[in-house]
C-alpha cells in the first residue's frame, strides 16, 4: 500500500493531476498506520503481520 501511494504520488507529481496527488498520500498514511499496529504486534484485520 505505501509502494502503491508513493507510485501515485510521483505520478500526480509529474503529470500534474491533483487527486492522484492526493489519493497517493491517503494511501501512504494509511499504509504507514498499519505497517506501525503490525510491527507493535496487534493483529491488524484478522492477521499478525502486514505486509
Amino acid at each position: 500500500m505505501i509502494v502503491l501511494g508513493v507510485i501515485l504520488l510521483v505520478i500526480g507529481l509529474v503529470a500534474g493531476i491533483s487527486i492522484l496527488w492526493t489519493i497517493g498520500i491517503i494511501l501512504v498514511a494509511i499504509g504507514l498506520v498499519l505497517w506501525v499496529l503490525g510491527a507493535t504486534g496487534r493483529a491488524v484485520g484478522g492477521r499478525r503481520h502486514y505486509w
